[in-house]
């Protein structure tokens, strides 16, 4: 599944083409995760004023061309789910035929956007108004791992009391958002920490350390223009390279590259752990005297 660094990369490629562009028609192929939730022509007209990120998420804000438009500002949110991808094409070219999995397509006066996803688990959604993060889809993310407000003190705010283990957690997006299992597997293993430690059973030095990994982490991915495990291509139709400098995922049996001792492959969740048995620790219980 396309996470934060694919994404980021994505928004990162399509922000000088369509920033400033004007949807000129929208195109809905074969039934996507959820509904648009609005009449695809009443888009017609609108420019896309801004390209964000939140969490998995892309977000294209869209306005009204010129004061005079009848057409309110929003938010297409959109999702790659699974398997997908989006690929442009500029006004210059001619872009190929729809292929059977192209089900989004968006015309503007600068080109063609596609959403390629074979599996059909991604999403395009409508969000009218400027309040986009009260979306349900947005409004329970944890804070932004590359943002000013995640540091260890926040991870250990979160973390206070919970018994789980910290790799789920990791990929329930409530705690920090963006993060899919390659990039919590990596993380951990830079941060030295067992994929199943109790969450309460980290302290503060252990979330700073945590904290800093995640941001190395997805720093690293976007710069190497993150992973392209499946289907996942950039808006050009390169791929990512970051999965071939992974430390851990998808290297069960292999020698960690640090220790040499062999990576272990668990089931978390129903998701696939990676870690290091040696390199990486499950964290003792806080004493309890003394702890704050």
């Amino acid at each position: 599944m396309p996470e934060l660094p694919e994404v980021e990369v994505t928004r990162l490629g399509l922000e000088p083409a369509l920033l400033g562009a004007r949807l000129m028609d929208l195109r809905l192929g074969k039934p996507l995760r959820w509904s648009l939730d609005i009449d695809p022509a009443a888009l017609a007209g609108l420019r896309i004023t801004a390209l964000q990120r939140r969490g998995k998420y892309l977000l294209l804000l869209l306005e009204p061309a010129s004061a005079e438009s009848p057409l309110a500002q929003g938010t297409l949110i959109v999702h790659l789910g699974m398997s997908g991808s989006l690929r442009w094409t500029p006004a210059a070219q001619i872009p190929a035929p729809p292929s059977p999995h192209d089900h989004v397509e968006w015309q503007t006066d600068r080109g063609v956007l596609r959403l390629h996803d074979p599996r059909r688990f991604g999403a395009v959604l409508w969000h009218a108004g400027d309040q986009v993060q009260a979306h349900p889809l947005l409004r329970a993310l944890g804070p932004e791992p590359l943002g000013a407000g995640f540091d260890g003190a926040a991870l250990c705010r979160a973390l206070a009391g919970r018994q789980a283990a910290i790799k789920p957690l990791l990929l329930s997006q409530h705690i920090v958002a963006g993060i899919g299992n390659i990039y919590a597997c990596e993380s951990l293993f830079r941060a030295g920490i067992d994929p199943r430690t109790p969450a309460s059973h980290l302290r503060p030095a252990d979330c700073q350390r945590l904290a800093a990994a995640v941001r190395d982490t997805l720093q690293e991915a976007v710069a190497l223009g993150g992973s392209s495990l499946r289907n996942f291509a950039h808006v050009d139709g390169e791929l990512g390279y970051f999965q071939m400098q992974a430390r851990v995922y998808g290297r069960a049996g292999q020698p960690c590259r640090v220790c040499a001792t062999p990576v272990r492959q668990i089931v978390q969740g129903q998701r696939s752990s990676y870690f290091c048995p040696n390199c990486q620790k499950i964290l003792k219980a806080k004493a309890k005297r003394g702890i704050r």
